[in-house]
């Protein structure tokens, strides 16, 4: 399944179109609070009859995800492998299920791989870099690539799971900036 965000500024409150005829597949809907994030809700385009729309939710506060009812908090969906610099993701919706390796490459985006990095299950690909001549040409808009293997077992989940890592990363990276700005990058490290 190749798709791609209509809002590339916001992937929060976007819609996630099909490359093939520009039809929308999922919309994104997320609530704000005083204290940021509340939920983003998962809303298929087209449900089967008899089905809600409201396919899945991030809890943002709870750090909870929320897929078909069932409610599990990411410390039981991710887990860490490695060493400091060489620290992987791991993710899997219950035990009986497929885990997925997360890697982030600034070039090529998130990268959610099965069998220790070997079988790609999905991609999310996003424009962090403008190119040099990003005055004359658009950016690409963010895109997301399902495998077969993945829309089978886990299409919900990796769709919710790309999302919250990138949102994740960008949290970090205007965090970072901040702090640069504010002075708190000239601060020496102890």
């Amino acid at each position: 399944m190749d798709t791609y965000f209509d809002n590339s500024d916001n992937l929060l409150n976007s819609h996630i179109l099909s490359t093939r005829d520009n039809s929308s597949l999922y919309t994104l809907k997320t609530t704000f609070g005083l204290r940021g994030r509340k939920v983003t809700l998962l809303i298929d385009e087209n449900p089967p009859p008899g089905r809600s729309e409201n396919v899945a939710a991030l809890h943002w506060r709870e750090k909870v995800f929320e897929i078909g009812g069932v409610k599990k908090t990411v410390a039981d969906l991710r887990r860490r492998e490695g060493k400091f610099f060489k620290r992987t993701r791991h993710w899997r919706w219950t035990p009986e299920r497929k885990e997925y390796e997360l890697q982030y490459d600034e070039d090529k985006g998130w990268k959610a791989t099965l069998n220790t990095s070997i079988q790609i299950a999905a991609r999310l690909l996003i424009s962090s870099r403008p190119h040099l001549f990003h005055f004359f040409k658009k950016p690409n808009p963010p895109a997301l690539h399902l495998t077969k293997t993945a829309l089978e077992a886990d299409e919900v989940f990796l769709i919710l799971v790309l999302i919250y890592e990138e949102i994740k990363r960008q949290d970090r990276t205007v965090c970072v900036r901040i702090l640069h700005k504010e002075g708190a990058g000239n601060l020496p490290l102890y």
